[in-house]
């Protein structure tokens, strides 16, 4: 591959969720750019059939049994044996993030092992890769701010987006699913959010008794009531997360998530959910909104179609390993914090503030694997800033290296050695270090770092990037 100046990938993205799965299947042609290949070219191959993820019983475990005939019969649909896929990503959210279920469809895809990303997203990720798969980031580099409002079976996720940034998110109990009837309107599903919603309406909801039409429009009603309050007020009985701070300046409204096909008319019909009563009461009261509601392409499937996996890296030789067998780590997800580049000195509580947020935007403060923290240097290496810089990114990966996970930094300029002297020697830390650079780095990269080349003082960097339906 090292080689080709364009390659061609084929690529699938798998999406469980609480009330959801499907699969996209594409074909990704990437072309080298410098060092590292770009995804230049994608072609849907096949949209697979949307599932209502199965359960046992009425339980909150996942029927994996059921689960994997439907993805084998979506492999068979699309007419791609499995050994001939080259790559992709795998997405778990809501109850697919429980142990049990993790594991279950973990083993699900083990023969993918090494060519799949895994990605866990709870509401903070999820919410930010939606606002990427709706195209709602992309339409904020022309039109300044974008709310993208992701609708989904159990949780509502919104993400402001603003110069092709997210910058705040939130996620509130509204979704479509958190009751679910038949044909005659007897419940069949029956999640916590709606019991707690329905208790405060004074409605006595159970499985297997009808709900009137008139009851699910006031369901409906008061869940938009409370995501408008959200949305224009900032506060909510309904939030999962903090609100949100400014929304000032909003230019649009997009949405995504399985309610959006409602909204822009695009479902052709309904499927035993309060989603079309939701989509209504929105449409209906679109004036309250903070901006115009704007197209949006991705829909229910704005979530990742694949990833361009194996771009080839080496980093500089100016870097700093410590122990040398601090390396190889593999699947480590990268994020990039906005910092105070602009600024010609800064302290350490704005650079531990810039990576804590980003953390959060990325499900990752709770310190459960390594992460990367990637940045572009800009401006003068000043032993303040170097020193401010360090002592920043330690107070921010606290929890991380507390649980003997590497401190990894990683930059496009030679100043990887340096920063790894200055916290080894001037902030005398006893700590796994990875600080690397000459490395071209974005979010939604996932990054493996192999064994020191011992001729060159460089390490190979095998660089996973998760691709967007908008990319």
């Amino acid at each position: 591959m090292a080689e080709e100046d364009r390659i061609v990938l084929t690529s699938v993205g798998v999406d469980i969720g609480s009330s959801t799965s499907h699969l996209l299947f594409s074909r990704l042609e990437l072309e080298r750019q410098d060092t590292r290949y770009v995804t230049v070219k994608r072609e849907v191959l096949y949209q697979s059939d949307i599932l209502f993820t199965p359960y046992r019983g009425e339980s909150e475990t996942i029927d994996e049994l059921a689960l994997g005939a439907f993805i084998g019969h979506q492999y068979a649909a699309a007419g791609i044996e499995r050994d001939r896929v080259d790559t992709g990503a795998l997405i778990l959210t809501g109850v697919a993030l429980l142990r049990d279920n993790a594991r279950a469809i973990g083993e699900l895809f083990a023969a993918e092992a090494g060519r799949f990303v895994a990605v866990s997203a709870g509401d903070n990720l999820e919410a930010t890769m939606a606002a990427h798969g709706s195209g709602a980031v992309r339409v904020s580099e022309t039109c300044g701010a974008v709310i993208n409002v992701d609708i989904g079976g159990g949780t509502t996720k919104v993400v402001i987006c603003r110069h092709g940034r997210t910058t705040e998110l939130m996620a509130m109990d509204v979704g479509a699913r958190l009751i679910a009837f038949d044909e005659r309107g007897r419940l069949t599903r029956l999640e916590p959010a709606g019991i707690a919603l329905a208790q405060r309406l004074g409605l006595g909801l159970a499985l297997g008794e009808a709900v009137t039409e008139a009851d699910q429009r006031r369901l409906a009603a008061t869940m938009v009531d409370e995501l408008l309050t959200a949305l224009c007020a900032g506060d909510s009985h309904l939030l999962r997360t903090q609100p949100l701070r400014d929304c000032s300046g909003i230019a649009a409204v997009t949405f995504s998530g399985g309610v959006s096909e409602f909204i822009y008319q695009r479902a052709g019909e309904t499927f035993g959910d309060l989603g079309a009563l939701l989509a209504e009461e929105l449409r209906r009261r679109a004036n309250e909104l903070p901006a115009p509601i704007a197209e949006a392409p991705g829909g229910i499937r704005a979530t990742v179609i694949g990833a361009s996996q194996y771009t080839i890296q080496v980093s500089g030789s100016t870097i700093f390993l410590s122990p040398l067998d601090v390396v190889p780590v593999r699947n480590v997800p990268v994020v990039m914090p906005d910092f105070p580049w602009h600024a010609a000195d800064f302290h350490a509580e704005i650079v531990g503030r810039a990576i804590g947020d980003a953390l959060r935007r990325f499900d990752l403060e709770g310190g459960t694997g390594a992460v990367a923290i990637a940045a572009r240097w800009e401006g003068s290496a000043t032993y303040r800033r170097i020193g401010a810089f360090c002592a920043g990114a330690v107070q921010a990966l606290n929890v991380h290296v507390q649980q003997g996970h590497p401190l990894i930094l990683v930059f496009d300029s030679d100043i990887g050695g340096l920063l790894g002297l200055h916290l080894r020697e001037e902030l005398e830390l006893d700590l796994p270090i990875i600080s690397i650079d000459g490395l071209e780095l974005r979010e939604f990269d996932y990054i493996d770092i192999g064994k020191l080349i011992p001729t060159s003082g460089a390490v190979p960097v095998v660089i996973k990037s998760l691709v967007f339906p908008t990319h």
